[in-house]
Order: structure tokens, then C-alpha cells, then sequence
């Protein structure tokens, strides 16, 4: 494994997540919960500290405070140092050219802006993950290869339908892995293989490559804050590819993008159903700050159908296929079906909750109906119910009904 200082591993958590609608109204999304216990972003910060990356950035533009408390200066991950270790990165407006500074327009442009920053830095290696989606992959053996073998990019890639290729990046490379050709977000996708957003760069040449496509897509002169670059997918990996030396590596294990409600809640039943390895590698464990709350609770009204309850959780009566975060009571006489309940809630007895995301804090009361059962086997947006926190629910709401925080139903 590469020295400190030689490799720089950035963790890319600023992006709005507006498709994840009122669930990211007042929070970043890689700070949504998963599995219960797990913030989304833990899945990239355990990989790369399980790799041996000491020196960790994580770029944060959208509600801030929402994950800054979490991320707790990188304590959860051993991180925090007096010399390197965990670095948050913020945009600033008013410094360098307008196309280097404010936020950004897309993750390849996001580099763009922090690359004054990662050549001082001076790692020859930049490792950079998204922190939207679940993964638990040992990075370490990748690292090394992707050094050794003086690739300029190497990318992690997984297998989806030809459906799900349509919302991302495919990636087509020869039987050696090299990158042959790339297709962003295509209507008509030439095959399932999708990259992870988990990237291994040669810095001097992404650097090199960045500077390069601003001059070309917006002009030395550019002052509209937008440098055109976009999203990894749309110039930078095709750029890199025509180097010959960019390879895609396949992702052993489980991997999904959980970006959008119908993806977030399939992940849960994934989860439910022994599809998700991520939390079964003792050697890797999936770190996290875990809540300060007692033992669940299963009282003798309650009956719980495979599902999993977070410390504190309080079941007097009906859970059937959901995961409850800490400190959920479900009340006598109420019924929980294949949804995820965030912390704090509370279902009332009478009430029923149908293939429901419920942010944290909310009242469900005994006169509500929420959801229905899907008549699709696959979770899609339109078949959830989404509710905001702080929401106090008592009518009715059918599937792809959406309560901003704070509602009153």
C-alpha cells in the first residue's frame, strides 16, 4: 500500500439529492439512514479507511450542519490527526476563477473546483467515491493494482439491467478491462455494465485533463460560474478513456445506487431478503456512530415478521417487512408493512403504514391510512409514500403521496 500523503481519497456528499424529494428538503442526502443504525455516507468513509487511506476529504455543499455533526471531524473513523487525516471542503465563493469557485455543476465539475486544493495537497493518486450509495468492497488490493499498473483512471463497475443502465454511466471496455467507449445516462444503453462513482485517478494527469476541458467548454474568459465539464460522464471519463489507459474493474458484492425513494426502499427489501453482504465482512465492519439508546423491545401484543428493529425501537404490534430506526414505537393494534421508519417515530394504535419512507419525529395517528400494498414486485416511486419529518399524519395517503416536513394531514 502506497505511504501517507501518496494517495488522497475524496468523498464527494455535496450534491442537493433532490430526487430524493421531501426526505432531503432539510438534510444532505448521505446523511439519510440505511439499514437502521447506518448513515449512507459510512459506506464510502469505512471502505476507504479499510483500505488504509489516512488522508480523507469529504466535500459538503448542500445543508451542511445536517451532516457536520455526524461526520464529527472524522472521530467515527479514527481520522481526526493532528497531521492530515480528515479534511472538510467547502466551496468558496469570490476565490480564483469563476469557473474554480461556488458550488458546483456536477461531480466532474466539483473536481474542477477543488483542484488547486488537491495539487497542493500533492498525492499522485486521487481515489474519489460518491456517498449515496451502499457498497462494502475491500479497495485496498485496487489501490495497489491501479499504482502499479500507471493507469490514468481506473473505475469500479457494476452489473444492472439494461433499464437501470439508462439512469447512469455506462462503461464498455475490451476482455482486459481497458475503457473503450462511454455512454452518459443513454436512452438505449449498449449494455448493463454501469460505473460505481468510484474512481481512481492519476492526479497529475486529471488535473492536467481538467484545466484542459475548461479551456474548451467554457474559454479562459468564462464567467458564468459553469465550466461545462458536468458530470464525470459527460467529458471527463470519455476524455481520460482516449488516453488507452483507463480501466474498469468489476465491484465484488452487493452495490446500489439508493439516490432516488423507489431504489432507497428496494435496497431496505434487499436487505430483508439476505441479498446485501455489505455487513458481512468482520474484517471490514461498516462504521458508524451508533445511537446511545437501550435494547429493542418486542412486547407480548407485538409481532415482528422478518424486519429489523434499531436500539430503542418499541413493538406492541405489527411489523412485518420494515426496518425501524431508534426509538420507533409501533403501538398496540397498529400495523408497520414493508417500510422504513426513521428515528423517533411513533404509529399509533389503529393506524397502518403501507410501503411508506417516514422521516424522523413523525406521528402517525390511529385514524390514518398510509399507503397501499404494491401491486409491482419492484419498488418504483410512484408506489411510495414519502413523508417529511416533523409530519403528524391522520387521513388517508395513497401511494406516491408526498408530505412535506412539518406537514399536518
Amino acid at each position: 500500500m502506497p505511504r501517507r500523503g501518496e494517495v488522497l481519497a475524496l468523498v464527494q456528499a455535496g450534491g442537493q439529492g433532490s430526487r430524493m424529494d421531501v426526505l432531503t428538503r432539510e438534510r444532505a442526502k448521505p446523511a439519510l439512514p440505511y439499514g437502521g443504525v447506518h448513515k449512507l455516507i459510512d459506506f464510502a468513509m469505512s471502505g476507504l479507511v479499510h483500505a488504509d487511506l489516512v488522508d480523507v476529504w469529504v466535500s459538503l455543499e448542500y445543508q451542511v450542519t445536517s451532516i457536520d455533526d455526524y461526520l464529527s471531524g472524522g472521530r467515527p473513523w479514527s481520522l481526526d490527526r493532528n497531521r492530515g487525516g480528515f479534511r472538510r471542503i467547502i466551496p468558496q465563493t469570490g476565490t480564483g476563477p469563476a469557473t474554480e469557485s461556488g458550488f458546483a455543476y456536477g461531480n466532474g465539475d466539483l473536481l474542477l473546483r477543488m483542484s488547486a486544493d488537491i495539487e497542493a495537497f500533492g498525492a499522485r493518486t486521487l481515489v474519489v467515491c460518491s456517498a449515496d450509495h451502499v457498497f462494502n468492497m475491500d479497495l485496498g488490493p485496487v489501490v495497489d493494482e491501479h499504482v502499479a499498473a500507471g493507469r490514468v483512471a481506473t473505475v469500479l463497475t457494476s452489473e444492472v439491467t439494461k433499464k437501470d443502465a439508462s439512469d447512469n454511466v455506462v462503461v464498455l471496455a475490451g476482455k482486459d478491462g481497458t475503457i473503450t467507449g462511454v455512454e452518459h445516462k443513454p436512452s438505449r444503453p449498449s449494455s448493463g455494465t454501469v460505473a460505481t462513482e468510484i474512481f481512481l485517478y492519476d492526479t497529475e494527469v486529471l488535473l492536467e485533463t481538467l484545466r484542459d476541458l475548461r479551456h474548451e467548454l467554457s474559454g479562459e474568459q468564462g464567467d458564468d460560474g459553469d465550466s461545462g465539464i458536468g458530470d464525470f460522464g459527460e467529458h471527463l471519463l470519455p476524455r481520460l478513456a482516449e488516453t488507452g489507459r483507463a480501466v474498469a474493474v468489476p465491484l465484488t458484492g452487493y452495490w446500489r445506487d439508493v439516490g432516488q425513494p423507489g431504489l432507497y426502499l428496494q435496497s431496505h427489501r434487499d436487505l430483508l431478503a439476505g441479498r446485501v453482504d455489505v455487513f458481512d465482512a468482520p474484517e471490514r465492519p461498516v462504521i458508524s456512530h451508533w445511537p446511545d439508546r437501550p435494547a429493542a423491545r418486542v412486547r407480548a401484543t407485538g409481532e415482528c415478521r422478518d424486519s429489523l428493529l434499531s436500539p430503542g425501537a418499541d413493538v406492541a404490534g405489527l411489523v412485518s417487512g420494515s426496518v425501524l430506526g431508534p426509538g420507533v414505537v409501533v403501538e398496540k393494534g397498529a400495523e408497520v408493512h414493508d417500510s422504513v421508519v426513521m428515528e423517533d417515530c411513533v404509529i399509533r394504535a389503529g393506524a397502518v403504514v403501507r410501503t411508506t419512507v417516514l422521516d424522523e419525529r413523525c406521528e402517525v395517528l390511529g385514524s390514518a391510512r398510509v399507503g397501499a400494498e404494491p401491486t409491482r414486485r419492484l419498488a418504483h416511486d410512484d408506489d411510495l409514500v414519502l413523508v417529511g419529518r416533523d409530519s403528524q399524519v391522520s387521513a388517508r395517503v395513497a401511494p406516491g403521496g408526498r408530505l412535506e416536513p412539518g406537514s399536518t394531514s
